[in-house]
Order: structure tokens, then sequence, then C-alpha cells
């Protein structure tokens, strides 16, 4: 094995496995067998086949949102992590580039006098979104007027919007697709206020690994395996390096 390769498993796989960290609250990317509890989806199949050809078994750890596995970052529990990439998250893991987006956009009731992106950011405006997740960490980031209310996971900030009549909800457009069927006479917004950007990533100080996962992620994209994958799971919604892929 020559140096170059040695550091790389040295980084990515220091145990002699690669700890594989995936958010279980990104139903595009990840998902769980009913019956097995086994993990797939796109986020489980990029990770194994990262394994694969580092030639190391693959054991994947589960977090329950994207927060939880950027919060662990730093204590050693996941070698590679498959989550959006973020200002903040990157002082702690060193991203590729992304290798899918998603837009996020807002929900908003029946009769809502609120017509585009631009008119939720009003004085008086109450927008429903969950903690931790990407988009919130842009909207705390660019929002004036607007007020955030948070909960914990999507389920729940679509609870506080209905229940709390709230003006609107922030989500990512597949998953607003299917509040919206909760809702007789919501509409969801043209455009988008940001574009998810999800990444692969390593904890900070893993040179050769950060470099070797920055060119997996290219040349799964470049060779269009990406995108054969998001394909496998039945996935829609999803652009890869920002082609959108056909509706089926």
């Amino acid at each position: 094995m020559s140096e170059a390769a040695a550091a790389v498993l040295s980084d990515l796989a220091p145990t002699g496995r690669l700890r594989v960290g995936i958010n279980l609250s990104n139903f595009l990317l990840t998902k769980t067998d009913p019956a097995s509890g086994e993990y797939g989806g796109v986020a489980v199949d990029l990770g194994r086949e990262l394994g694969r050809r580092l030639g190391v078994p693959v054991e994947i750890v589960p977090y329950p949102n994207p927060g939880a596995l950027a919060d662990a970052a730093n204590n050693g529990a996941w070698d590679v992590g498959y989550l959006a990439a973020e200002p903040e998250r990157a002082k702690e893991i060193d991203f590729t580039a992304a290798y899918v987006e998603i837009e996020a956009t807002y929900l908003v009731p029946p009769g809502s006098p609120l017509k585009s992106i631009a008119d939720v950011d009003r004085e008086g405006v109450r927008i429903g979104v969950p903690t931790k997740s990407a988009y919130e960490l842009y909207l705390t980031r660019s929002l004036k007027l607007a007020r955030l209310v948070h909960e914990k996971g999507a389920d729940n900030a679509f609870k506080r919007y209905a229940d709390d009549k709230l003006d609107a909800l922030a989500g990512l457009r597949p998953r607003l697709l299917i509040d919206q069927e909760k809702q007789p006479g919501s509409r969801i917004l043209e455009g988008n206020f940001t574009a998810v950007q999800q990444a692969a990533g390593t904890p900070k100080g893993r040179r050769a690994g950060a470099r070797y996962l920055r060119e997996f992620i290219e040349e799964m994209k470049l060779s269009g395996q990406i995108a054969k994958v998001i394909e496998a799971n039945g996935v829609r919604g999803l652009s890869v390096a920002g082609v959108a892929l056909k509706a089926r």
C-alpha cells in the first residue's frame, strides 16, 4: 500500500471500518426498512460505494436530524457524513462540493396574502421551520422582519404551523408537497429562498481523507453514478450538479 493510500485509510477508516453518518430526517436521501430496520437511500448507497472503493466494511451511524449529525463531528463517532453544507457547520467539517441540490420554499395557508418569496419577509409574519435544518440556518441569517417559529422536525413544524395558524411554513419543496395535501387550499410559493446543498464531509483535520472524498464525489457526479443512485431509489425533486432529473 502506498503512503498516500495509507493516509486516506487512516483518515476515513481509522477503526478499520468506514463509519457513515446519516440524517434520518431527510426522507429524500435516507430511509429505514420497516421490516428489517436496515438503512437505505441515496446517502447510504453512496457511503457503501465509498467503503467498497476503500476496501473496508461500512457501518451506518444514524442521527435523528442534521444538527445532531453536525454536532457529533468532533466526538469520533463518524468518519464521513452526508448532510447539507452550511457555513456554520463548515467550521468543524470539511465538505465536498454538493452532490445534489434541493429547493427550499414556503407553504402558505388558504387565502394567504403572501404571493411571492419576497412577500414573506414582512413585519408580523410568523414562519414555522424545523430546528437546525440547513434552511433554518439560512433564514436565521437572512430574514430581516419576519419571525421564525422553531420546532423539532418537519412533522412538528407542520403541526405548529397548522395549529397556531402561522403565516408560512418553510421547507424543502418535495416535503411541502406532502404537507400541502394535508391542508386543502394551501399553496406552495413559486421559486425558492435557497437551494440546500447536500454534500459529503469529514471532520476537520483529515486532509488526505477530505481530498479523497472530494474526488470521489466529483467522479460520482461526472460519471452519472449519482443520478443512477437517485433513480434507483425512486426519489423525485432532486437536482444533480445543477441538472434537474426528469419527473417519473
